[in-house]
């Protein structure tokens, strides 16, 4: 036994009870392996002082292990707290009788691993500090103590993937091939004559022979991360029905235990994983994790996009191709399963994911596999400071809802074709309102008793919205945001792009947080004194910037858009741009000083100059459209096209209407001729030259049945599609979640490609794709869709 301090990761955690106590087990990564560290810690939950008596004579008389303590705290309406210590299968016992009795008990939901790290201000990594014993495959550390460090960890990862049957109705569903990939080294395991293994493929006899053979790999490799792509919700959860169906034990924990799941009772289509030791990242949901937005997730579509590369088979009868494969050629189907695993592991090199996931957890304490987990983050980090300035946090529920908060400041634009128009944008407005505004929730609980107690000046309170008042000098978010804000531009210097992105998600997410019902900080006055003081920084904005010559057309939230009204050469306005900014700036912190004593960390920022920007209207209104527009910039010299909300960058659009938009409006912008162009597309589409471009992809966000009144076109699709594969044999596709379903319109109505019999309705792509686009354009241009495409028209 060792003993020492040594630097590790945080992998995994969980809590249990053995009898009256509850342990606290953590997995971690450290440069000398997997190491295992038990604690034992009681749960703790709040409850008002003046029940504290009556709350330990009931304990004492129903015979529960509970110690209840007054401490130093005390709740958002000024009661004084007491604490409650406990084991952790007795705390919804223990809450539910405090209720029969009158008496709120709070922070009962926080885990109490993530209490017992984030009071000590450890996020992600820590250094152990006790007696290293070595067993086989891990460590323990006796007597541990924990304290907060950064340590990069250098995880070892396989990426995995599994090939199974096509559902069919009657049939049961086939396990063909688990593929394992690292750089290094990779392995097939797929069902097969033992005999006829080779190079490319390991064979095995059968199903439980591929489980088996699946578990000793991973036991032998041993890697802290497993990632894929629909990993749990695909793989794992067919996985662990298979080891379930062969009476195999799932043991991929560390310690040889078994695969823990749980299917959360709202979402019956989603599956929750725990593996002691272990963690299981998908790339899908670290991708949205990361801020990664795409018209498909498709592996094949992401990997396109930052590979240059896909799967090696494609077709709409891929399910059929992979069957063909596995009866007559098992290497080429080793090939296909283990490329999937390559693409995975690449997109999470491209997209700097493990990055981006440990950076997130370094500043948050979320463990690798906590997907979303917004309120969680913000709880990690603000609850310790909360405690510390002697408060209990609120349930879900208690903060002040009788008004609503607006959401971000968008003003009616003005339509039309303009030159040179600047866009100038508040750096992290959000955030800066929070800092500058001193808005935080501890702070509204402060600054509201200041202003009761008639001790509020300008120098103390800072006045919020719905009434709020907050703190000049108590409160936690302010100095919480500056602290990330510091640590960002730290990033930017150092070229650390996946903490300077972590940050950025976090920061943003404060808002979002506070506006949220599902935070048990929600409050409207929190979040109406951003987003209301956001409407009027941007009109305050707007006024200013007319009073120095320049049209506002347009604003969104944090930006402005300035029409200069005269022409420019790209250098002037670049200075003109620069100067308004410098100027707007320097008056913010003048007014805030002036008005509420405060300083001012608002930032606006030069972002773009337009040389040609167009504002289309409503359809069928003189009224500007809000959050649509396009637009020519030019960068290193070379002229680029910006859409915003168009056609051209909606995928509900076709291809045809967004490849129609690009080019129609690039031609106006360039003042090049498209009369002539024009009538080539229209009789293209019309000679079903097009054909290929008329294809709608939409989402089903409900499962098919449900959509039972004014089915829409995508809903048609899907029916038709569904009755198809029931024909087939096939299950059905949609019945029980939805999905995306790709359809054209015929003459006989919506149809799926897949099965498409029908011919094309052109008269419907012309007037419901082409003609709207061209007439939101033509409108300030002279022209006419129908008259410049009438002559071709006549011809059908």
């Amino acid at each position: 036994m060792i003993s020492g301090s040594h630097s590790a990761f945080l992998l995994t955690s969980r809590w249990h009870d053995e009898g009256e106590t509850t342990l606290l087990t953590y997995w971690w990564q450290t440069p000398r392996g997997p190491v295992r560290t038990v604690i034992t810690q009681p749960v703790v939950c709040f409850i008002p002082a003046v029940a504290a008596e009556r709350a330990q004579n009931a304990a004492t008389t129903l015979g529960w292990p509970v110690t209840v303590k007054t401490v130093p705290m005390r709740s958002f309406d000024g009661e004084a707290a007491a604490a409650c210590y406990l084991p952790s299968g007795l705390l919804y016992r223990w809450r539910d009788l405090m209720r029969e009795q009158g008496v709120v008990c709070r922070e009962v939901d926080i885990r109490p691993t993530d209490r017992y790290l984030m009071e000590r201000f450890v996020y992600g990594a820590a250094e152990l500090h006790g007696h290293w014993r070595q067993g086989a495959h891990f460590a323990d550390i006796e007597g541990v103590r924990i304290t907060p460090t950064r340590y990069q960890p250098s995880l070892r990862c396989v990426s995995i993937d599994i090939e199974t049957s096509f559902p069919r109705n009657g049939e049961p569903d086939r396990l063909f091939s688990i593929a394992c990939y690292q750089p290094h080294e990779s392995l097939v395991l797929m069902i097969g004559d033992p005999d006829q293994s080779n190079d490319e493929v390991t064979l095995v006899a059968d199903e439980p022979a591929l489980l088996r053979a699946f578990l000793t790999y991973i036991q032998e490799c041993d890697p802290d991360v497993l990632i894929g792509w629909n990993v749990i919700q695909f793989d794992m959860d067919f996985l662990r029905r298979k080891y379930h169906q062969h009476g195999i034990a799932f043991t991929l924990g560390r310690d040889g235990s078994e695969l823990q799941w749980r299917v959360p009772a709202n979402q019956p289509d989603r599956i929750y994983l725990h593996i002691p030791g272990r963690v299981v990242m998908d790339g899908i949901e670290c991708m949205r994790n990361a801020t990664y937005q795409f018209e498909s997730f498709a592996l094949n579509d992401v990997a396109e996009h930052f590979l240059g590369d896909g799967k090696l088979l494609h077709g709409d009868d891929r399910g059929g191709d992979i069957e063909r494969l596995f009866i007559d050629d098992k290497p080429a189907l080793a090939r296909y399963n283990l490329k999937d695993c390559e693409l995975v592991w690449r997109i999470f090199e491209k997209a700097d994911l493990f990055n981006f996931m440990i950076e997130r957890a370094h500043m948050t304490g979320l463990p690798l596999d906590r997907m979303g987990g917004s309120v969680a983050a913000f709880e990690n980090m603000y609850l310790p400071r909360l405690h510390r300035a002697g408060y209990v946090a609120p349930n879900l529920g208690e903060g002040y809802s009788a008004e609503k908060s607006p959401g971000g400041y968008v003003m009616d634009s003005r339509p039309g074709l303009f030159e040179h128009v600047l866009v100038l944008d508040f750096k992290s407005l959000y955030p800066s309102i929070i800092r500058s505004f001193k808005v935080d929730p501890m702070g509204l609980v402060e600054g509201l008793a200041a202003y009761e107690a008639g001790s509020a000046t300008k120098e103390t309170v800072v006045p919020g919205y719905f009434a709020a008042q907050f703190h000049q000098q108590r409160h936690i978010l302010p100095d919480l945001i500056r602290h990330l804000g510091e640590r960002r531009d730290l990033a930017k210097q150092q070229g650390n792009r996946a903490l300077s992105q972590a940050i950025k998600v976090i920061m943003a997410s404060c808002y979002g947080v506070l506006g949220s019902d599902g935070c048990r900080f929600y409050d409207t006055r929190l979040s109406a004194s951003i987003t209301k003081r956001s409407h009027d920084i941007i009109q305050q904005s707007s006024r200013w910037i007319a009073q120095q010559g320049y049209d506002v057309i347009y604003g969104d939230t944090d930006s402005v858009f300035v029409w200069l009204k005269k022409s420019v050469t790209n250098d002037e306005a670049d200075v003109i741009g620069k100067q308004l900014v410098r100027d707007l700036n320097v008056w913010f912190k003048q007014e805030l000083q002036a008005q509420w004593g405060v300083e001012s960390h608002l930032e606006m920022e030069y972002e773009t100059h337009y040389r040609r920007f167009f504002m289309p209207s409503i359809r069928g209104e003189e009224t500007g459209s809000k959050k649509r527009y396009a637009g020519l910039i030019e960068t290193a010299g070379k002229a680029e096209m910006v859409f915003k909300g168009l056609e051209a960058v909606r995928t509900d659009w076709t291809p045809l209407a967004r490849q129609f938009q690009r080019e129609l409006y690039r031609r106006v912008f360039f003042a090049e001729p498209y009369e002539d162009w024009l009538r080539e597309q229209v009789n293209a589409l019309l000679t079903g030259q097009r054909d290929d471009l008329l294809i709608y992809r939409k989402r089903l966000r409900r499962p098919l049945p449900l959509y039972q009144k004014n089915r829409p076109p995508h809903a048609r699709a899907a029916s038709l599609l569904d009755a198809w594969r029931e024909q087939q044999g096939l299950k059905p596709r949609f019945s029980d979640r939805g999905g995306w379903i790709s359809y054209k319109i015929t003459i006989n109505g919506p149809e799926p490609v897949e099965i498409q019999r029908s011919l094309v309705d052109y008269g419907h792509y012309l007037e419901k794709q082409l003609a709207p686009i061209a007439d939101a354009i033509f409108q300030f241009t002279g022209d006419d869709f129908l008259r410049i495409a009438g002559q071709q028209l006549d011809l059908f």
